[in-house]
């Protein structure tokens, strides 16, 4: 039998067979469109030519018989081909042309195993075990090419897909534009379940959802999505939907309970749409293959968790992520055989690159985003970075970039002739590290003087005037392309607690190990792996595969519970029963648990043989993961399981030894080194560089220290040898500053990503209501993770003043929520660290965190009571205090401020592990500073980050110039009639921002503070300037804010009780504020002004979150409904896991249509949200724009004000109540104001 392993990606399908007996695998690549691109040697008439054919490829006499020709402008047949001399004849006679395509119409996998196995159309093939991987049904999802899908979703979520989790992509875009729904038309379904699956209403098939039914049918849509709320707890709603369906004629229907059986209805329905979506479009290409190939029997599919599953019962959702899934199923192979048990995977392609990590085992993920769609489906563990060998090397606003932009294969990199931009391609190709005689495209003369004239433009653009291309200048590309990546790998690892140099680096793909040393030595990775099959790994990981089945099971039961064996036992026999009857054999060989403690989300995810040792083994998992113990008095929850039945994997490798071939270095316009033919090495053969090692299908470039050693299975085994201190090359500066700017981001990218990694509360693990900071020597703000804008502001003011106030040592921590130390509200706690580094202990930075704790006391759960009047009120004031001091705990002390308080907090251990999670996050950026320091010297950091803070300042100054501004004012007022007021003046490019004439202190809580309102005003100023600035503190030393004593600036005193409620200042006065700054620079429309803060619990919990609303429309643009704007970006928590968690029914979350202001480009819609209490709670709302209606701009129409009943009565937006047992609040958001007038 014929062994044959495709992966079909979007440009090319790599292809690897293997005949019966010992022979060698065989190996060819053709382009997905089933097309062979072929060069003509030589044509002797219009008729007759001579082709030139890879040496790979299996043909004899006729095999090109029947197959289509095309040239550019006319298309014939073959009539014979003699593979001696490789001549073709055609029928009709052509233009002769420098190459010919030739095709069969057919799919490229069928196409690939003709050329593997030499079969001719008119022959059949032989007896084949074949299997694929493919991104058909990823190119078609992110293309928009699939199929009509009708949804049908619980009553009263209809928009639930078009809202998803409120947040908005981009914090500083005006226009936020979702990408359409991929199903055509949703359908309500009445009939409801609770959260433990018992049955509240019985599905009522109404004369509206008959009518809706039969426009879904006349609309010629046949395929369903069915998704109901807490079917995962009982499917019986769903099967009954689906089996009208059915009677109605619908051809495909995805339910899915049946999909993904888990909580969360979000990513559930998404998965099920998906599924239904990609149905016409996977079923056409794999019948096309199983109509060539013939037995169904023999044809397996890649699944995107690394198993494969027969034709028949392949899920269109399982296929997004196979061809990935078989690179990391091949380097795990390759591991294996060289004994290596950690590796991070590195597969580099033409616009992107996948990177995975591998620890004795595959690591597994059950919710990933694929394009615009959030899945529930088992994948491996692959994050995607936008970077490859098409990435475009540009110049953008006063800065060079590497990507995210790809050249694509068309018009393709400058070196392809066509017109293309300079990529990561061309530097390689003008460095030398590529040959252009072995490039897979022949390079003429003319290809590399299009390289290098795309190069020098670069370097001049970047203001680098020299008349010959800078090596230097090249090499730094590629550093940003390559900071770019390592970034992104160092930041996968952190987030699963792994350390990136504790991992050997296996590089493939066409692009791989031409960056593999360059990544590894920014990894500080001492070994890498380059398989003799690197360029086509995923197809050779096909082979390594084995069979598998997933079953899984959602518990919420506790680890002592004596339910715990039987699930397990039916999950795992569920598992094996599905491999038998796909006609395997095999054993549960990974069991995979999701535990938690009582009373929170956030889960960690654990492996085991049985239920005995999940105590044991969450606390080893929780100690790793959090850095202390798990504490003993909370039970620990079972949320999950899965069991994962499979065959055994295979090995089918042969490996022919060959000698060593060398050849000089080509005449690249800056080539060096040896340039060395992979297949001449044999077994124990090593290579120093600087060297090229070449094959087919990929190129590895081994830098000077670095040795490669031939492995028995053909790998290059690569170990970093050198022990000489590095030298630093000499960057031109434009290289320099972007790479410390790359440097900077990922510090505070890192610092968020341990803060929600190691964090217990909803608010920072799921809402992600956090933000982290890199603050200079100063205290000025350089750097800001894109988190909730009302934080990022006021770190920087918040540093300084802790400065004033304490003298801060190496190995100290401050925390502080004080509001008149820099900070917002009581809830909103700020952790500073200062960092030291060289022998003297230079101070060269702060890094500082803020997040949200859902608790810290005060007279209503939540801390953000309505009715206080005073900061005591409001909750536990924690003045700069030690956390740390010079590396001693000071949380006892910490522990007494928050439990001994007027009122103290509710949920000290929720404050505790919150602050851990915080101190974890500036450890991580302090130890970053300092290696970037170590690395560079205290002077260039300096220097680099005042760099920085010049940029966003000169940015404004070009703004104000450009635009000729002069000045503007506006005047808004809360709604209480409370003014606030602001006049804007440009004074020979030094900006005052006025704020005088604005209310006085409030006897409630919308008073707001200094750092909120710097926050606002830099917030403003991005926006107002649309340019990717980096948003720091040197935006404003251009401009001054002059603020008097007013609500935005209250006077605190040392006594909380005398000082001034803030807690609405921070949520509700900012987005106001920022509402008066818009209006005045007339940058849009206002958007829904307010983040609807809704809070809800007893003494035992508190609940919060804030609601989404419209935004505001502007010039060329609609505003967008149900989606966060301004000051605030969290999450909403998914319907399913509300209910699961809290005493309440969600009945309605859907969009206010008609709320947005009309206009020439209308505003945005706010959204409906209503909710039934189970149990007694105490209730608190702060809102505004119920009175005052956000504004239109340039004619537009006003938006709607927002308003909230309780039981259908009107209440106010600002209140605190107490609600009963069936008691229902319903919330109307408001809607953005439009833009332009429609009569204009």
């Amino acid at each position: 039998m014929f062994k044959v392993r495709v992966d079909t990606g979007g440009t090319f399908t790599d292809c690897w067979g293997k005949p019966d007996g010992d022979a060698a695998p065989r190996l060819v690549k053709v382009l997905s469109s089933g097309r062979l691109r072929i060069a003509v040697k030589q044509w002797f008439s219009p008729q007759e030519l001579q082709i030139q054919l890879p040496e790979n490829w299996v043909t004899s006499d006729g095999f090109f018989n029947d197959y289509q020709v095309e040239t550019d402008k006319e298309s014939t047949v073959v009539i014979s081909y003699d593979d001696k001399t490789h001549r073709l004849l055609l029928a009709d006679s052509v233009s002769k042309t420098k190459s010919i395509d030739l095709h069969a119409n057919e799919e490229a996998p069928v196409l690939g195993a003709r050329l593997l196995t030499g079969t001719s159309l008119e022959c059949p093939f032989p007896e084949l075990d074949f299997r694929l991987a493919t991104t058909r049904g990823t190119n078609a999802l992110l293309e928009r090419k699939g199929g009509k899908v009708a949804l049908f979703v619980t009553e009263g979520f209809a928009d639930l897909l078009t809202i998803r989790d409120q947040r908005r992509p981009d914090l500083f875009a005006l226009q936020h534009a979702r990408p359409s729904p991929l199903f055509e038309q949703v359908i309500e379904v009445p009939g409801r379940l609770d959260a433990e699956g018992r049955e509240i209403a019985p599905i009522d098939f109404s004369q509206a959802f008959e009518a809706a039914l039969e426009k879904a049918r006349q609309s010629g849509i046949t395929l369903g999505a069915v998704a109901l709320l807490h079917s995962y707890r009982n499917k019986a709603h769903e099967n009954a939907v689906a089996k009208r369906l059915i009677e109605a004629g619908f051809e495909i229907l995805s339910c899915s309970s049946e999909l993904a059986p888990l909580i969360k209805i979000v990513p559930r329905a998404e998965t099920a749409v998906v599924n239904s979506y990609l149905h016409p479009v996977m079923q056409s290409f794999l019948d096309h293959i199983r109509y060539r190939i013939g037995d169904d029997r023999k044809l397996l599919t890649m699944t995107s968790a690394g198993g494969l599953e027969p034709i028949g019962s392949y899920c269109p959702k399982d296929s997004l992520l196979s061809g990935p899934a078989g690179g990391v199923s091949g380097a795990a192979a390759i591991a294996g055989e060289l004994e290596c048990e950690r590796i991070l995977t590195f597969d580099m392609g033409g616009t992107s690159t996948d990177v995975a990590r591998y620890e004795r085992g595959f690591q597994y993920r059950f919710e990933q985003n694929v394009g615009d769609a959030r899945l529930l489906s088992p994948a491996l563990k692959i994050e995607t970075v936008a970077a490859g060998g098409g990435s475009i090397c540009a110049w953008e606003q006063g800065r060079l970039k590497v990507g995210p932009e790809s050249a694509g294969a068309d018009p393709g990199p400058a070196c392809y002739g066509r017109g293309g931009p300079l990529t990561v391609t061309d530097v390689n190709l003008l460095l030398g590290r590529i040959d252009p005689d072995n490039f897979g495209i022949p390079l003429s003369e003319e290809n590399l003087s299009a390289s290098k004239k795309a190069a020098m433009a670069l370097q001049h653009e970047a203001g680098l005037p020299e008349a010959n291309l800078s090596e230097e200048f090249l090499r730094g590309l590629l550093d940003i392309a390559v900071e770019q990546m390592a970034d992104a790998i160092r930041t996968i690892s952190i987030r699963d607690g792994a350390d990136p140099s504790d991992y050997a680096l296996l590089a493939f793909g066409g692009a791989g190990p031409l960056h593999a040393c360059d990544i590894a030595e920014r990894l500080n990775v001492r070994r890498i792996l380059i398989p003799a099959e690197a360029g086509l790994l995923s197809a050779y990981g096909l082979d390594q595969a084995s069979i598998e089945r997933f079953a899984e099971q959602q518990v919420n039961l506790t680890v002592t519970s004596e339910k715990l064996p039987d699930i397990f036992n039916s999950t795992d026999d569920e598992a094996l029963s599905a491999l038998e009857r796909a006609g395997f054999s095999g054993e549960v060989n990974r069991r995979i648990v999701e535990l938690r403690l009582a009373g929170q989300d956030a889960t960690l995810t654990v492996e085991v043989s049985a239920p005995e040792a999940l105590e044991s083994e969450f606390g080893r998992v929780y100690q790793n993961t959090f850095g202390y113990d798990a504490p003993s008095d909370r039970p620990i929850e079972v949320v999950s399981y899965r069991a994962i039945a499979g065959t055994g994997r295979s090995n089918s490798r042969k490996i022919e030894p060959t000698h060593l071939r060398r050849k000089s270095s080509p005449s690249a316009p800056l080539g060096h080194g040896t340039f060395v033919d992979r297949s001449g090495l044999q077994t124990g053969s090593t290579v120093h560089g600087p060297s090229v090692i070449q094959d087919p299908f990929s190129t590895l470039f081994l830098k000077s220290g670095w040795t490669a050693q031939v492995a028995f299975n053909g790998s290059l085994d690569l170990h970093y040898r050198s022990t000489d201190p590095k030298k630093q090359s000499q960057r031109p500066a434009e290289i320099v500053h972007e790479l410390f700017r790359h440097r900077f981001d990922n510090l505070v990218e890192e610092m968020g990503t341990i803060l929600q990694r190691a964090a217990v509360s909803t608010n920072v693990k799921e809402r992600a209501d956090f933000s982290c900071a890199l603050l200079d020597s100063e205290g000025q703000l350089i750097s800001s993770a894109p988190h909730i804008p009302v934080h990022l502001g006021a770190l920087g003011m918040c540093v300084r003043k802790v400065r004033e106030v304490i003298k801060m040592r190496p190995g100290d921590t401050i925390v502080t929520n004080h509001p008149a130390i820099g900070g917002s509200h009581l809830p909103d706690v700020t952790l500073v660290t200062p960092v030291f580094a060289g022998q003297n202990e230079a101070l060269i930075g702060y890094v500082a965190n803020r997040a949200h704790h859902a608790e810290i006391g005060g007279i209503a759960p939540g801390s953000m009571p309505p009715s206080a009047t005073c900061l005591a009120e409001e909750g536990v004031l924690i003045s700069p205090t030690h956390l740390i001091d010079e590396g001693s705990s000071c949380f006892d002390k910490v522990s007494e401020i928050l439990t001994k308080a007027p009122y103290p907090t509710r949920h000290l251990k929720d404050n505790l592990a919150d602050l851990n999670a915080q101190l974890a996050s500036n450890r991580r950026g302090e130890t970053l500073l300092q290696q970037i320091a170590d690395g560079c010297g205290i002077d260039l950091l300096k220097s680099e980050m005042l760099h920085l803070k010049q940029q966003s300042f000169d940015a404004l100054g070009e703004h104000l110039s450009k635009t000729g501004f002069e000045k503007c004012s506006a005047i808004e007022t809360l709604d209480d009639g409370t003014p606030i007021e602001v006049r804007i003046l440009n004074d020979k490019g030094k900006l005052t921002v006025d704020l005088s004439g604005t209310g006085a202190t409030l006897s409630g809580n919308l008073n707001a503070t200094p750092a909120i309102v710097q926050s606002a005003v830099l917030y403003a100023l991005r926006l107002w300037m649309q340019s990717k600035v980096p948003l720091n503190e040197g935006m404003l030393r251009s401009a001054e804010i002059i603020l008097p004593e007013c609500f935005l600036n209250p006077t605190f005193f040392d006594d909380p009780i005398k000082s001034p409620a803030v807690v609405g200042g921070n949520v509700e006065s900012s987005q106001r504020l920022v509402d008066t700054l818009i209006k005045a620079l007339e940058i849009q429309a206002c958007s829904q002004g307010t983040m609807n803060n809704f809070l809800f619990g007893d003494e035992n919990f508190g609940y919060y979150e804030t609601i989404c609303g419209g935004s505001g429309a502007g010039e060329g643009y609609n505003g967008t409904a149900g989606i966060h704007t301004h000051m605030t970006n969290t999450a909403i928590t998914d319907p399913e896991i509300l209910e699961q968690r809290y005493p309440v029914r969600l009945h309605r979350f859907s969009i206010r249509n008609g709320s947005g202001g009309d206009g020439k480009w209308s505003g945005g819609d706010g959204i409906i949200r209503e909710v039934e209490f189970l149990k007694p709670l105490q209730v608190s709302l702060i809102a505004q724009h119920r009175q005052i209606t956000p504004f239109g701009g340039s004619g537009g129409s006003h938006g709607r004000c927002g308003q909230q009943f309780l039981n259908d009565k009107p209440i106010d937006g600002t209140a605190a109540f107490a609600v009963a047992p069936g008691d229902r609040l319903r919330i109307e958001t408001p809607g953005g104001g439009g833009w332009g007038s429609l009569e204009g």
